[in-house]
């Protein structure tokens, strides 16, 4: 979400996340992702975060086929790219495919990442599966009126939950876009203590669950929802 500069450093995370390139394997595609640290900083590289919630998104029995999905700080736009990848359905005409029933995927990130997102998602989706996503401007808290109330039947999130300065606003959004039925998954690492706040505030407003950790990455994935219930997916 916030476009922060890191300077360089040593070690071998630092130099992938330096690499131009990423690259990663999900819904049977093989994704190739530029990143740009030096000019985007974090909003330009593919965090474990990102790559943990695209492997539950596969593994977990997640039906996206003719859901509506969001995602918020989409960054390099992994995540939303396997949202689309997974959500792809159609049906078989006697002349060609015709992709009616797949996903419908709004990929988000602030205005100065959005040239760099349209990138990376227009070359890894194929044709027919490109007007399903749609890379959007979204700064939390602001010009919220563009997005319908309650529109989206999954939100998703990677590694967002990491400036204190955001989080009113990141609740803020999150309360427009839901409806009583939409599901949050949010996936990110427990790095401070305000970390831990924001889940408090999001309890606050939401049922919160965690539903699944990848203690190889130390990343948590939290399901939340409006009201009490447990539902499943």
């Amino acid at each position: 979400m916030a476009l922060v500069p890191y300077e360089e450093g040593g070690g071998w995370g630092a130099r992938q996340l330096h690499s131009p390139w990423a690259t990663h394997r999900f819904a049977g595609s093989t994704i190739r992702l530029r990143q740009d640290w030096r000019r985007l900083g974090v909003a330009a590289v593919v965090w474990d975060a990102a790559v943990v919630l695209c492997a539950y998104l596969e593994i977990g029995g997640i039906d996206l086929r003719d859901r509506s999905v969001i995602e918020l700080g989409a960054g390099t736009g992994l995540l939303g790219i396997v949202a689309t990848l997974l959500g792809k359905g159609f049906f078989v005409s006697l002349f060609k495919a015709i992709y009616k029933c797949s996903a419908r995927v709004t990929i988000t990130d602030r205005a100065a990442a959005l040239e760099f997102l349209e990138s990376n998602v227009q070359a890894n989706l194929p044709s027919e599966l490109r007007p399903r996503a749609v890379v959007k401007e979204l700064t939390w808290g602001k010009d919220l009126d563009k997005f319908l109330p309650g529109a989206f039947d999954f939100i998703l999130g990677a590694d967002i939950v990491y400036l204190e300065e955001t989080f009113a606003e990141l609740l803020q959004t999150l309360e427009h876009l839901c409806s009583e039925q939409t599901v949050i998954l949010l996936s990110c690492r427990i790095r401070y203590e305000r970390d831990h706040k924001f889940l408090k505030m999001l309890r606050g407003r939401f049922s919160v669950y965690e539903v699944h950790y990848d203690s190889s990455k130390d990343v948590h994935i939290y399901k939340a929802q409006r009201g009490s219930r447990k539902d499943d997916f």
